[in-house]
């Protein structure tokens, strides 16, 4: 299966590899869990497409199976319902890991690699309605923002730190006695402002110097992702 599995991650990216970003990387977040036994496939594709200029790949890690007998040393009650906003906005009354959410619109299988590169490929075939420029300096980081076409009058401007890898011993519940790597962890996701998408949006916002930043510009009621860019 693991073999297997492989095998339909290099295929994927293989394809993906033609495809180069109209505008601004591709945002792929991944809703996964500690305690969930189906989600290591789906973090080892994460993995893959984290360090992919194009693509911002965001592993964010829910709290909904910490009851099974692991706590997830990463998961935030604020990831689930971030999860649960993009349910709700597609009209879908329950949640599961692992999930991927392409761009603010697509749901994906987080275990279908295919699939996944064919919704990052659609994206990334199209202009971003935002561009989004940033400049960091240490423990700053300064956003511009800019409408590049028509833009709802609704937005949020989102600033995520991830931590690049970590590595866990899982001691109990489903992936009891694994060894796993995850990658593009995200510690910290807040509201920078909101925006009507009159004249640029600026800001400058103090981060950990130690971690890499996104920004992500998106319709608010966790509509599509408009525009993005991450910096070391």
């Amino acid at each position: 299966m693991r073999s297997r599995l492989l095998t339909l991650v290099a295929a994927a990216w293989t394809a993906l590899g033609g495809a180069a970003a109209a505008d601004g990387p591709v945002v792929v977040e991944l809703f996964t869990s500690q305690g969930c036994s189906s989600c290591p496939p789906a973090d080892k594709i994460l993995a893959e497409i984290a360090e992919r200029d194009d693509i911002i790949a965001l592993a964010l890690h829910v709290d909904y199976w910490d009851y099974i007998g692991w706590k997830d040393l990463f998961a935030k009650p604020a990831f689930t319902l971030r999860q649960r906003a993009y349910a709700h906005a597609a009209g879908e009354r329950s949640i599961y890991t692992p999930q991927m959410i392409v761009g603010g619109v697509d749901h994906v299988v987080g275990t279908k690699p295919m699939k996944l590169a064919e919704r990052i490929a659609a994206h990334a075939d199209a202009a971003d309605a935002v561009s989004v420029r940033l400049s960091r300096s240490g423990d700053r980081v300064s956003i511009e923002a800019r409408a590049e076409g028509r833009v709802p009058t609704g937005m949020v401007v989102q600033l995520v730190t991830y931590t690049p890898k970590a590595t866990v011993e899982i001691g109990r519940g489903e992936n009891a006695g694994r060894r796993l790597s995850y990658h593009n962890i995200v510690r910290d996701w807040v509201e920078v402002g909101t925006w009507d998408g009159r004249g640029v949006f600026k800001s400058d916002v103090r981060v950990s110097a130690d971690m890499p930043v996104a920004v992500l510009v998106q319709a608010r009621d966790a509509g599509p992702i408009l525009g993005a860019a991450k910096t070391r």
